[in-house]
């Protein structure tokens, strides 16, 4: 039984203002958050985390699973007018949020596609809530996206994709999937996480927040 509801996403119209974007709440269905809930990467340090490093459970792998499918990888190519299936994909966890994060930025030119799904329960903090950008400045959106459990936000990336958060401390959980040009960018970024990772849990160094 899919835990996603594709339905939804092929019925949600792409925003171009200002780039493209959408939001689907309900993206992941209802009746699967409490089984994610309960397997979600046990990630207990800020930062984007590459999976694996934190124990996870089945229910979160059914759902990366079903994630990196021909089925969503065509609806995302539809929705975006792009043949995704050329590209790899790579994905992270975050599970800590630090008051250093969401810093306005447009996303690395490597990626194609950014896909953020929010694991979060319902979200009443002013901070932590994602902007899509006119400019690189957090009072000039379009769109503010609660991090609320099951919701999707994706965007096509570009030299203008400008997004970012007011601060927020505390636990925010957000799985986050990339379309990517080249599979030596997933390497890189994961030996860069995983590094950050370390560094953090035994040398107290900070990892560097994007």
């Amino acid at each position: 039984m899919s835990m996603l509801d594709l339905d939804k996403f092929r019925a949600t119209p792409l925003q171009h203002d200002p780039f493209d974007f959408l939001c689907v709440p309900g993206f992941v269905k209802k009746e699967h958050l409490e089984a994610l809930h309960r397997d979600y990467p046990k990630v207990d340090k800020p930062g984007s985390i590459p999976l694996g490093v934190f124990p996870q459970g089945p229910a979160f792998d059914a759902m990366i699973e079903e994630l990196k499918g021909k089925e969503v990888c065509k609806a995302f190519s539809e929705k975006f007018g792009l043949d995704l299936s050329k590209y790899p994909t790579m994905f992270t966890a975050r599970g800590m949020c630090r008051a250093t994060d969401g810093k306005i930025h447009p996303d690395s030119a490597s990626k194609i596609v950014t896909v953020l799904i929010y694991m979060n329960p319902p979200w009443e903090a002013s901070g932590g809530r994602l902007r899509v950008l006119r400019s690189p400045d957090l009072e000039d959106y379009a769109a503010e996206v609660p991090p609320d459990e099951g919701t999707l936000m994706c965007f096509r990336r570009s030299d203008t994709s400008w997004h970012g958060h007011y601060p927020f401390e505390g636990q925010r959980r957000a799985i986050q999937m990339n379309w990517v040009k080249n599979s030596v960018y997933i390497w890189h970024e994961q030996w860069r996480h995983r590094v950050g990772a370390w560094a953090k849990n035994t040398l107290g160094i900070e990892q560097k927040s994007y």
